[in-house]
């Protein structure tokens, strides 16, 4: 079988994140003039285990849509951020992965079946459709987030950075200036995760 490797990157992920109330998330749009034209829309789906094999080791796997094209990305935990594997799908292997939760052949298949998971024990789980804005900032980029999932909705800020002392730095300054209070975030996955659980316990 051949391998699909075409369109694989990886790279180390920074960001620091704090959810926000939908009136700070107004505030901050207008104070950075991101209008509805400047807004776009992407959608995650995100897959694991019946027993969430993947998020029980710290990885997190989705396919993202952007406008007509496809990625497919594992996350994983690194000494500083996560390390984060990317992989270009077709439509037809988009399509089928979320259909059947089967994943296509390459980098990232390999990846999962070295962790000790079955691939043929991934199921697709359902996905998050996000309104993104985004802004370069002080040698980072702000991205202002508008999430949509199952039954919930929710608003958040982060800012994806190269360097995590700077970027700390500055995340905390932009924070402080706007009022807006230190709140614990988890990540998208987590919070469509921790919703899905008291709806499939049921």
């Amino acid at each position: 079988m051949n391998e699909r490797v075409v369109g694989l990157s990886q790279s180390i992920e920074i960001e620091f994140k704090n959810m926000l109330t939908k009136h700070e998330y107004e505030v901050l749009l207008k104070k950075f003039n991101l209008d509805e034209k400047k807004i776009f829309s992407q959608e995650n789906h995100y897959f694991d285990t019946e027993d969430f094999a993947l998020k029980r080791q710290g990885c997190a796997l989705r396919i993202r849509r952007k406008v007509n094209s496809f990625e497919m990305t594992l996350k994983q935990p690194a000494a500083v951020g996560l390390l984060e594997t990317n992989q270009v799908l077709s439509s037809e292997e988009a399509k089928q992965a979320i259909q059947t939760g089967r994943l296509p052949s390459g980098n990232i298949s390999e990846i999962i079946k070295k962790s000790g998971i079955v691939l043929s024990d991934i199921q697709y789980f359902g996905s998050l459709v996000t309104r993104r804005a985004e802004i370069s900032y002080k040698q980072g980029l702000i991205v202002i987030d508008h999430s949509i999932y199952l039954d919930h909705e929710d608003y958040e800020l982060e800012f994806e950075v190269n360097d995590y002392d700077i970027g700390k730095k500055s995340f905390f300054e932009i924070l402080q200036s706007f009022g807006i209070p230190e709140r614990k975030t988890v990540n998208k996955i987590q919070r469509f995760y921790n919703r899905k659980y008291p709806l499939t316990s049921t």
